[in-house]
């Protein structure tokens, strides 16, 4: 199956770097290069930046109906092309097929409600304190955008950026990851096949630090987003606040699950588990840290290890796959150090906890039992195939140890009660929280966190008012 090389996007043209530096991208279940992604040096980034102002300029006045069109139109190439695109979003990251394709068509379903919310961005006429004098709340989109995105969820994380940036009347420029160059390409190709303006979508690659520094900072950058680990993200805040740029910041996470005693454990361990090895684990909201009822941990834990060891294991475009590959060599590396860590400190590895071949970056799905709090996987987000279990006695003690790290991204519960339920939702710290099924991140919906998860949301309409200014004009009659 063919895999292209990746260029920029610069007012609607697709072009080399200008000093024609290129970096290697692999197929994470062989390790073997597949193609090149062009670097962006600075001068790159000045044209793409003087593209995105004009952009910008053409783009604001464009009526919200007619922006939404056109990124209708977008989503609907994206769709058509789903089959197409699903495989280079597989060879590069490694998730199976039919993960890559659920990903490519809910970008169109991110995009078609976008769209339509644009459409509802409202100011509204304030009754003036002085009869001759009209009071007007106007909003305006704010600027050109500054996107930074991961390699995980490569159409993902960019889609919900874009389409709210897009549907506020911004122009956007996006750094995708270098890793996963391809896929997001083909996303952004669709909004210039639909015909938007130049400018309107940018697409670069390079060196993230050069990269982020040099387009924060710039003048043209009115607004910046950034999904990725938190360390990063409080760099990229910090730097946005010294000039003084809005800033929506989607961080790391280290998700709860909590299975009161009441839980229907069948569909814990169903929902749970599928959510946990989704993506091989690699998910900003992936549950990670299982609080299990004592009465029934040692049940849950044998049915989450028949989960595990159900998962068929192997590169992404085998259509019997359900767990691919992790995303590079460092990703092995790092569930080798967290399994060890476990085990050294005494939590049981119930199944898995190896590299698996020597070809590829595979990793066994991994049940660690009886994990103390002190371990590495029970303080830093694991970000691989590993769910950790340990037991307590009460909810409030299982609600003070979810509530106990930094994170507040996604949580999950289990219970039949809806006393507990009402309980959790008061108390859980999390942007997000699924009682009782997987994840269900829809558009409508805010997604973001709080504590150091970050700040902002990418989804509702919350994530439109993030791309908006809010002006206050009073008119008097001359």
């Amino acid at each position: 199956m063919s895999y292209p090389d990746t260029r920029l996007l610069i007012a609607n043209t697709w072009v080399d770097a200008a000093g024609g530096k290129t970096r290697d991208v692999l197929n994470p279940a062989t390790g073997q290069v597949i193609g090149r992604v062009a670097h962006a040096g600075i001068e790159d980034l000045d044209r793409a930046l003087a593209a995105a102002r004009e952009g910008f300029e053409t783009w604001r006045f464009t009526p919200a109906h007619e922006r939404a069109a056109l990124m209708r139109k977008a989503a609907a190439l994206v769709r058509e092309r789903a089959d197409e695109i699903a495989p280079l979003l597989t060879q590069e990251q490694g998730k199976p097929l039919a993960e890559a394709r659920i990903e490519t068509l809910a970008a169109a379903d991110i995009l078609e409600w976008f769209a339509d919310e644009g459409r509802r961005v409202y100011g509204r006429i304030v009754p003036s304190r002085n009869l001759d004098a009209q009071s007007l709340v106007l909003k305006d989109p704010v600027g050109p955008v500054a996107a930074f995105t991961p390699w995980n969820f490569p159409i993902n994380q960019v889609v919900r950026k874009l389409g709210a940036a897009l549907a506020a009347g911004c122009s956007f420029l996006v750094k995708a990851a270098e890793e996963t160059p391809a896929s997001p390409a083909a996303l952004i190709k669709a909004f210039v096949d639909a015909g938007v303006p130049p400018g309107v979508v940018g697409l670069v690659y390079g060196d993230p630090a050069e990269i982020s520094s040099y387009l924060i900072a710039h003048p043209v950058i009115r607004k910046i987003t950034f999904t990725g680990s938190t360390p990063v993200g409080k760099q990229l805040a910090a730097l946005a606040g010294q000039h003084m740029k809005r800033a929506t910041m989607e961080l790391g996470g280290h998700a709860p699950v909590i299975v009161a005693e009441d839980a229907d454990l069948e569909l814990a361990v169903k929902a749970a588990g599928a959510a946990k090895f989704r993506n091989a684990g690699q998910v900003c909201i992936s549950p990670t840290r299982f609080l299990v009822h004592h009465s029934i941990k040692s049940r849950f834990v044998d049915a989450l290890v028949a989960h595990a060891q159900g998962l068929k294991l192997g590169n992404g475009l085998d259509a019997a796959t359900t767990l691919g590959p992790l995303a590079n060599a460092r990703r092995v590396q790092a569930m080798t150090q967290v399994v060890e860590d476990a085990r050294a400190r005494g939590a049981r590895v119930a199944t898995g906890g190896t590299r698996v071949g020597s070809e590829g970056f595979f990793f066994a799905p991994t049940v660690l039992a009886d994990v103390p709090l002190d371990a590495s996987v029970f303080n830093d987000e694991p970000f691989g195939p590993v769910a950790a279990v340990r037991g307590y006695d009460t909810l409030d003690e299982a609600i003070a140890e979810a509530n106990r790290l930094p994170y507040g991204l996604a949580a999950y519960a289990y219970t039949r009660s809806i006393r507990n339920a009402h309980r959790l939702a008061q108390r859980i710290e999390a942007g997000m929280l699924w009682v009782n099924q997987p994840a269900t991140p829809t558009p409508e919906m805010p997604f973001g966190g709080v504590k150091d998860s970050g700040y902002g949301s990418e989804g509702g309409p919350e994530a439109v008012e993030a791309y908006l200014n809010t002006r206050a004009v009073t008119i008097m009659a001359a």
